[in-house]
Formats: structure tokens, C-alpha cells, sequence
């Protein structure tokens, strides 16, 4: 547990916050001038194009919470049959536009790092955050790391995993050809290292490299297994497999580990031992028309799901830049389908307004769209067979929605 006098040391001695931070950050250290590459000879030709999805370090890519945190995280929650997780997307301290003042653009994630900060230090703190993709924007790169990931949340005490989004794996360049960074080569380096140790990106701030196998990998914590999926590099539609051929560099090896990985997962599942959830960046249910949903993710987690014979009990996603929950009813079950992606980027309105609720399909909107900054709380509580995910906003006058799943009959409570 994470005090006023001691931080957390992990396994490995890994460390995952500075000893005593001092204020937020006034202005970037590196001015971000990326969304000039957007005028770059690769990404003009190359803007359709998915990119090819780096291997896994192992096979299959799986991490257990255990090998990360030590007992003073685990041990409260063992005892409580009960762990709470952060989650959000789009938290990338970058300028939305030219007009926007570089302080507001930190204020915004500062704010939102700060309140999940303010979360823990207790037995009952969630036990790590899981990030739903676009970390750093525009493309990725390392040089803003610093400002835009470990400055903000240099005081968050517990390990942090992610998802990339589109921006982090997009890529540019002079040439038409070749871009200048290959893609994802900055989230590799910070987010999916051979082992603990320094981040050359985080400028001398404490938080160690994370160890994920992958940039798709199952998190097996007590409890809860989340299994993130890489959405690729498209504004839209989302793509975790070749889709019949039509995406051949994306290749089908993600989807397979989707399957397998429900089908592992099953047997826990069924005896009420732990909830399972799917994480991906593209939400594969969205109202927004620019950030809408991905049918293409959607019949891929479908395909999984029958193979293996299990549904998960959520679904959450970023991209959209606001807070939306869908109910999806399929074979008698009903799951969430939560799209969580204003997390300090921009928290952005719906291009067409539609009011709850609106069903589509098995779809339903349940809840108006928040356009708020804030962040999600999941928790899986097993003594009781519930799955509860709450919406935070960080506006103390906007208020927030909480969603619980009855994890025993799959419906909602």
C-alpha cells in the first residue's frame, strides 16, 4: 500500500512514482509540433493504410499482475475477494488546435492524472491502471512521452498497462516510402521493455518501464483477466485482424489469441472465480460519426466469443473523446459496452446529437453521452458475483454514471 511516507516497490524493484512531486507543469518541456506531419510524404499516401502489428516477446502474450506488485498490493485484495482498476483513453497532453493555450491542454490531463492520483493510498485503492489507447499525440513519438505520460501521472504510485491507439502507432515521413520511425517504436520502448528499468523518456522521473509481452497481451490480475487488443492506426474503421483478407498486413494471429485466450479464461469464468473483459481502442459501439464504432472489431469479438463459447462480462474502449454505455442484449445475456476516451485530450461532443435511450440492433444507448473529462472505475467483486464500472467525471458539477453486471446470471443489476 501506497502511504504519505513510502512509495510502492514492485517486483524487481520497479517504481512507479516520484517520492515527492512537486506542482503540475506549466509548459511543455518539448513544444509539440506534430500535427505538421500530417502534411508528410508518408502519411499523405499512406493515411488508409493499416500497419503491421509487431510480435508478441512471448507466446501467448500473457502478464499476471503478480509479477508486478508484491503482497502489499495483493494481499488486501486476496483477502476481500475484490479489485478495482482504473481505466481511460485519449490522454495525451497535446493542443487540440492552434488556438488553444498550451496551459489548458495540461490542465486537462493534469486533472484528470491527479484525481485517479488522489485515489489511492488505501487497502481498497485500485490496484493498477489500464490505459485504452492514445497515450501520446499525434504520432507517437518519444520526445513527448516526458509531458505528455510521465510528468502527469509521475505521482500515480501503481503500475500502469496499456493499449496503443491509432496515434500512438501512426507514422510519418519525407518519403512516401519510408517513414522516419517505424511504427509503435516509442510505446515498445516504454511499454513492452525485456525488463524493469529507467525510461529514457521519462527524463529522470521515477516510473519504471513496463514489461507487457505485447502490444495485445491478457492481464491476469486476482479476480479479473483484461484482454487488450491493438485497433491499429485508422481515424476509423478499428482493425485487429486481416478481416477475410482485406487487411493482409494485419494478419489474423491477434484474433486467434482472442479466441484462445476466452477459452483459457473459460473454466474460471464459469466456476465465478473472476470476470473476464475486452479492451480495445476503437469502441466497437459508438453514436459519434467521426470516433464512430467498428463493425469490423465488433464481428471479430463476435467470431472469438461463439469459437470459445464465452462472452465477456464488458467491453471498454477510448477514441470516442467522451463517456458513452451501451447495453448489449446476445444470447441472454447483458454486457456494457463502455466507450471511456476523454481522459485528458479533448472531451468532445457527439457529431450528431441522439438522446438515450436508442437501441440499434442489439445495441442500446442506456445513457446520455457525458462530455466531461474523467475516468472509469472497474471494479470485479467476487464475493458477491458483481462487476460495477463507474464513470468519474473530474467536474465536480457534471454528474457521473455507474454500471453494475451480476456476474453470476450475466444480466445487468
Amino acid at each position: 500500500m501506497a502511504d504519505s511516507t513510502r512509495n510502492l516497490v514492485g517486483v524487481d524493484k520497479r517504481l512507479f512514482a516520484e517520492p515527492g512531486p512537486g506542482p503540475d507543469e506549466t509548459s511543455f518541456r518539448v513544444n509539440n509540433t506534430s500535427e505538421e506531419y500530417y502534411e508528410s510524404a508518408y502519411y499523405k499516401k499512406h493515411k488508409k493504410d493499416v500497419q503491421p502489428v509487431p510480435k508478441p516477446r512471448s507466446t501467448p502474450p500473457q502478464i499476471k499482475l503478480d509479477d508486478i506488485v508484491g503482497p502489499d498490493v495483493l494481499g488486501p485484495i486476496e483477502t476481500a475477494k475484490r479489485l478495482s482498476f482504473h481505466a481511460v483513453g485519449d490522454t495525451g497532453a497535446a493542443k487540440v488546435n492552434r488556438s488553444q493555450k498550451m496551459a489548458t491542454a495540461i490542465l486537462h490531463e493534469a486533472g484528470v492524472a491527479d484525481a485517479m492520483s488522489g485515489d489511492l493510498g488505501s487497502p481498497e485503492s485500485p490496484a493498477f491502471f489500464f490505459h485504452l489507447g492514445d497515450v501520446i499525440y499525434n504520432f507517437g513519438e518519444g520526445q513527448y512521452y516526458y509531458d505528455q505520460f510521465y510528468e502527469p501521472f509521475r505521482n500515480y504510485d501503481r503500475p500502469i498497462f496499456a493499449i496503443p491507439g491509432n496515434h500512438d502507432g501512426a507514422v510519418f515521413g519525407p518519403s512516401e516510402d519510408t517513414p522516419t520511425v517505424e511504427t509503435l517504436t516509442a510505446f515498445l520502448r516504454n511499454f513492452c521493455a525485456a525488463s524493469p528499468g529507467s525510461a529514457e523518456d521519462a527524463a529522470g522521473l521515477m516510473r519504471s518501464t513496463m514489461t507487457q509481452p505485447g502490444v495485445y497481451f491478457t492481464l491476469d490480475a486476482p479476480f479479473v483477466s483484461v484482454i487488450g487488443l491493438y485497433s491499429n492506426v485508422l481515424e476509423g474503421p478499428g482493425v485487429i485482424s486481416s478481416q477475410g483478407g482485406l487487411f493482409p498486413t494485419v494478419g489474423d494471429e491477434q484474433l486467434e489469441f482472442l479466441k484462445a485466450e476466452l477459452k483459457r479464461l473459460k473454466p474460471e469464468r464459469d466456476a465465478g472465480k473472476r470476470a473476464v473483459l475486452i479492451a480495445c481502442h476503437h469502441p466497437p459501439a459508438s453514436i459519434d460519426s467521426k470516433h464512430g464504432g467498428s463493425e469490423g472489431i465488433d464481428a471479430d469479438i463476435d467470431s472469438a466469443c461463439g469459437d470459445a463459447g464465452l462472452w465477456p462480462d464488458a467491453v471498454i474502449s477510448g477514441h470516442a473523446h467522451l463517456y458513452q454505455r451501451f447495453t448489449r442484449r446476445v444470447e441472454g445475456r447483458e454486457i456494457p459496452y463502455v466507450v471511456a476516451g476523454a481522459g485528458g485530450y479533448s472531451a468532445t461532443h457527439p457529431v450528431h446529437a441522439v438522446k438515450a435511450p436508442a437501441t440499434d440492433g442489439e445495441y442500446t444507448l442506456v445513457a446520455d453521452p457525458i462530455v466531461s473529462f474523467g475516468y472509469l472505475t472497474v471494479t470485479a467483486d467476487i464475493g458477491v458475483q458483481r462487476l460495477t464500472i463507474a464513470y468519474k467525471p473530474i467536474d465536480s458539477t457534471v454528474a457521473g454514471e455507474t454500471v453494475a453486471v451480476d456476474l453470476k446470471k450475466g444480466v445487468l443489476v
